[in-house]
């Protein structure tokens, strides 16, 4: 079996830096890229941003209460859409194996590339070289034997660095790490192993296969084979879409049955957006934000996909009916998407259960 050859890039807090890049003004000052107000949250944080603990996705007024001194930017994605195009045709030059992972990141499976380089490692380098040369920007690389690996490593050495994870380094690398740094391991699971006991990777080590599977089901094989390194997951070119939605913040926090007009929006905006897809939708998708950041969704799968616009909308609004937090509960976001695509030729999936008898 040829072993993998797999490069994790990340560009480096990429907003905020093709903010500076573009702004002599902003360069070595703390950037955070949001909009101001107290609905908005964080896009993206410069470095120098970042050492007051300013974080992505955080509140705007939280990253303004932590660094008084931040210049915020707008986010201009149009904008850096086009930089990360420009940032795949340097990918393009090596191996047409790639998987984006976000406008800022992508997994490329460089096993045989194209410029002959002898070593993933010596690919990783030219691409960061590339980059830094024609972007004017800078990007962290991962390089392993699989995609699980590659990822760690790119964020091993950040920001500007290059790990490289060799086979024969993954018995040694590994078992120190804690376990939240394996996918899917998040705070609940973390505090269902550190129960157990486990709370670095070679703890998990100890643990039998059959004690894992049987504790955590499918999740359980799936961490016994990363914590020995093993993840058989290949890099996907283009990879299908799994989901398109649309959602939005209220500028106030609002009642359940107030949220009907924004529903009717993001519905429209959907169905808009579905018309570029060439894949069917089985599943609606409902997604709402309480007033005390709590997330929950509410989904339907019906015998044949929506056929128009207000279908979906008529779906969306049924999946409201079945919110039941108490009248005066208020929120803060709502979402409206689409999910589980399958091709034309294929067998739609199995319809959930009517919701409108």
């Amino acid at each position: 079996m040829i072993q993998r050859k797999i490069v994790h890039v990340d560009m480096d807090a990429f907003y905020a830096s093709v903010e500076q890049r573009d702004d002599p003004q902003l360069r070595g000052k703390p950037v955070v890229v949001a909009w101001r107000g107290n609905r908005s949250v964080v896009c993206a944080a410069s470095y120098e941003a970042r050492r007051f603990g300013v974080r992505s996705a955080m509140p705007a007024v939280t990253a303004e209460r932590l660094c008084p001194q931040a210049i915020f930017v707008p986010p201009d994605f149009i904008r850096y859409r086009a930089v990360s195009r420009q940032a795949r045709e340097i990918f393009m030059r090596h191996t047409n194996l790639i998987e984006p992972l976000s406008l800022d990141e992508a997994y490329l499976d460089v096993t045989e590339n194209k410029t002959g380089l002898a070593t993933a490692t010596r690919v990783a380098r030219a691409i960061r070289a590339q980059i830094r040369e024609e972007l004017n920007l800078t990007a962290s690389a991962g390089v392993a034997p699989n995609k699980f690996l590659a990822k760690i490593a790119s964020d091993w050495r950040k920001p500007d660095g290059l790990f490289v994870i060799r086979p024969e380094d993954i018995d040694a690398f590994l078992p120190p790490l804690s376990v939240a740094r394996l996918p899917g391991v998040g705070k609940v699971t973390e505090g269902r192993l550190e129960k157990l006991g486990v709370r670095t990777v070679g703890d998990l080590r100890a643990l039998e296969l059959s004690d894992l599977e049987r504790r955590f089901g499918r999740h359980g094989q799936r961490m016994y084979e990363l914590a020995r390194g093993i993840d058989p997951g290949a890099v996907v070119p283009d990879r299908p879409t799994q989901s398109i939605s649309s959602e939005d913040t209220f500028e106030s926090d609002v009642l359940l049955s107030e949220t009907e007009p924004l529903i009717r929006q993001l519905a429209e905006k959907t169905w808009k957006a579905l018309r570029k897809q060439s894949r069917i939708p089985a599943t609606v998708v409902l997604k709402l934000k309480t007033a005390e950041f709590k997330i929950l969704t509410r989904s339907h799968t019906p015998a044949s996909p929506p056929a128009s616009c207000d279908e979906l909308i008529h779906i969306a609004l049924s999946l409201r009916d079945r919110v039941n937090l108490g009248a005066q509960q208020r929120f803060r976001l709502v979402g409206v998407g689409l999910s589980n695509f399958y091709e034309p030729a294929e067998a739609a999936p199995e319809p959930q259960p009517a919701l409108f008898d």
